[in-house]
């Protein structure tokens, strides 16, 4: 099949959609189909699967400000590749956020598939899809990341969805190598803002008094100059800055703890199947679209959002070399093999063959 994979967030933004977006379209090429992305990028140019609409805006969603294609040169690019692009079928992620989905939807001539990702349900958001309601006839199929996701789509535009979950990229883990390390170190990869909880687990670490020990901080946002002031006396956290996915795995590889303290706004803790699959012992907060992945005591350690005690207890928990933690590790591993990308891959493409042949 010639398929379209339509992403309106900026693929040189790391993003949970971004991510998936990609490793979704490597699945899918691997298993032989000819499939491509449609996506803004500020950095990254076109490549042979990858078709640049052009630059992105930052736009409040969610509690974050998401890079969204909405310019009009991008929006025209969109709908001139979505209808003269020789697709027979268009993959629209997140089909009703604004900019490139909705031109990607009323453009396409093809059959169009959705898949929703938000979980969370705001005024903007109620209006947004009572504006939209006549553009929901237009998706044959309607798939969701998680239960939650499920039920903010289903809140706000109807419908019926199919829970297909997100998956990881397991050979990409299986080949990059290691990143270099001197102590036990704890991981933190995501946006700098607060529903990301940064500032809880730098609360924490710090009141754990191993000097033998290292935080790596990826990633930036609105709060990085604030929290970075806050770890001006400990100079064990050391802030990269935002990385490249290579660097990413090689340091989850690396990491002895991987650690995700979001206090709201998850669908679904692609983060935390990155941890699984790379070997970190995961501490994660338990969220609805956390608890979907791991379950507590079996793959990961899942502490209530914003409890800097019960955090720092699971983090030096997770530092330990016994055999809890080692179940977690190995539990850890087949819970991620249970997301293979190249089973979600394949999930999608049953699904998309009825529509085309």
């Amino acid at each position: 099949m010639r398929i379209a994979e339509l992403c309106p967030y900026s693929l040189s933004v790391p993003g949970g959609v971004q991510g998936q977006v990609i490793a979704l379209t490597r699945a899918m090429r691997r298993l032989g189909h000819e499939v491509d992305i449609i996506a803004p990028s500020d950095a990254l140019p076109s490549t042979e699967s990858v078709r640049n609409i052009g630059s992105s805006i930052r736009i409040p969603a969610n509690g974050s400000r998401a890079p969204v294609g909405i310019s009009p040169r991008a929006l025209a690019r969109t709908a001139s590749m979505v209808r003269d692009g020789g697709y027979e079928l268009i993959h629209i992620h997140e089909p009703f956020a604004p900019g490139p989905s909705l031109v990607g939807l009323a453009a396409a001539k093809v059959p169009v598939a959705g898949t929703f990702h938000r979980h969370g349900v705001t005024i903007p958001y109620k209006v947004l899809g009572w504006a939209l309601s006549g553009f929901g006839n237009r998706l044959e199929l309607r798939f969701a990341v998680s239960v939650d996701a499920m039920l903010t789509a289903r809140s706000v535009f109807g419908g019926q969805y199919q829970v297909v979950g997100n998956g990881v990229d397991l050979q990409a883990f299986d080949i990059s190598p290691v990143w270099p390390k001197e102590n036990p170190t704890v991981l933190f990869i995501g946006r700098h803002e607060h529903r990301k909880g940064l500032e809880a687990l730098i609360e924490a670490f710090m009141g754990i008094r191993d000097q033998d020990l290292t935080c790596w901080i990826a990633g930036d946002g609105p709060q990085t100059s604030y929290l970075r002031s806050l770890t001006s006396t400990d100079s064990r956290i050391v802030w990269l800055g935002r990385i490249s996915d290579a660097e990413a795995m090689a340091r989850m590889k690396a990491a002895d703890v991987l650690c995700a303290p979001s206090l709201y706004g998850e669908s679904f803790g692609v983060v935390l199947l990155e941890g699984l699959a790379a070997g970190s012992v995961v501490v994660a907060t338990d969220i609805a679209g956390y608890r979907g992945v791991a379950r507590d005591n079996i793959e990961a350690i899942l502490v209530p959002p914003n409890d800097v005690a019960l955090l720092r207890n699971a983090i030096v928990r997770a530092l330990s070399t016994d055999e809890f933690v080692n179940s977690l590790r190995e539990n850890g591993r087949r819970r991620a093999l249970e997301f293979s990308i190249e089973n979600l891959a394949k999930l999608y493409l049953d699904s998309f063959s009825n529509l085309v042949t």
